[in-house]
């Protein structure tokens, strides 16, 4: 009795441990952006994605893991030749991912390996369509028509081309050493023209500096001269004015008979002085026949300022 006991014990732990192991070997559990590929009987079944799965233990199997997720891979170093015939060495990176796990499976046998070798392949295709100069300049335009290129090729292998990077572009050392000529040519050629431009600019200022001197020199000039022109005009008319108010309060002053006498007076002191001067200036003298030349001298004035006066009064 014992021994049956022991034996149904025995069964019972065995069952429980074989439907462990059959719950355990059914049940997956697959991470998020994975994807498992089952298959049964060595032939595809099913793709089973982020979660909770079962399949048939025993029968099925996990027979492939990818990853759903966006991944980089280098590209190697490799040789290129441009449109002119210059040999480069180029090297990138590749971002893509898995677009269909079945493709990626059965489609290629490695799609990472195929995927990198068509990079390197549609690079050198690409380079051989454009010079050296456009490589540079035209890094986007060369990085898009890769990624292009790629997607058309590896559309049957379910998998998209995200974006290629070119890293280094080298060139042989004697066109490195040809550029960089050609680039101190170009620094020495706009710094030339630079300094003539600055030069030229320079010498428009001095000429315009010096027209607006002349300039407001004339200004100057002719404003000094109205100036000198008025102060002059101003000093004859105030000449002119003062030489009128003397003769007038003259002959004010000559109306009266102390004016008269005055003027005498100034007549015959005038004779006699320029007799004197005369007399200084020759040796000989001639003396009038009359004795009173002064007396008729101041006469004759006397009679002419009367027919003035006689004039103005008529």
């Amino acid at each position: 009795m014992e021994l049956l006991f022991e034996y149904v014990l025995r069964i019972e732990t065995f069952l429980l441990i074989f439907v462990v192991v059959v719950l355990k070997s059914s049940i997956i559990f697959v991470p998020q952006n994975r994807a498992y590929l089952i298959e049964r009987f060595g032939k595809y079944q099913s793709t089973r994605e982020a979660g909770l799965n079962f399949i048939v233990p025993f029968i099925d199997r996990i027979a492939a893991d990818r990853s759903l997720k966006e991944q980089a891979v280098d590209v190697p170093e490799q040789s290129a030749i441009t449109k002119d015939n210059i040999s480069l060495k180029v090297d990138g990176v590749l971002y893509f991912r898995v677009l269909d796990p079945y493709k990626a499976t059965y489609g290629v046998d490695d799609y990472i390996f195929a995927v990198t070798q068509l990079a390197q392949t549609t690079m050198r295709s690409e380079l051989g369509k454009m010079e050296l100069d456009k490589t540079f300049e035209e890094r986007d335009q060369l990085n898009t028509n890769i990624v292009s290129a790629i997607n058309e090729a590896s559309g049957p292998w379910g998998i998209q081309v995200m974006r290629y990077e070119i890293k280094d572009i080298v060139p042989p050392h004697s066109v490195m050493e040809a550029m960089e000529a050609q680039m101190k040519a170009e620094r020495v050629k706009r710094a030339q023209i630079l300094e003539s431009e600055g030069d030229r600019q320079a010498a428009i200022n001095r000429a315009e500096g010096e027209k607006a001197s002349v300039v407001l020199a004339a200004e100057a000039e002719k404003s000094e001269q109205v100036l000198r022109a008025e102060g002059e005009a101003k000093a004859i008319l105030a000449v002119a004015e003062a030489q009128a108010e003397a003769l007038r309060l003259v002959g004010e002053a000559a109306n009266t008979e102390q004016g008269q006498k005055a003027i005498q007076l100034d007549l015959a002191t005038k004779a006699i002085a320029a007799k004197q001067a005369i007399a200084k200036e020759s040796s000989v003298v001639l003396l009038p026949d009359s004795g009173t030349d002064a007396a008729s001298m101041v006469a004759q004035a006397m009679t002419i300022i009367t027919g003035i006066k006689g004039n103005k009064g008529a």
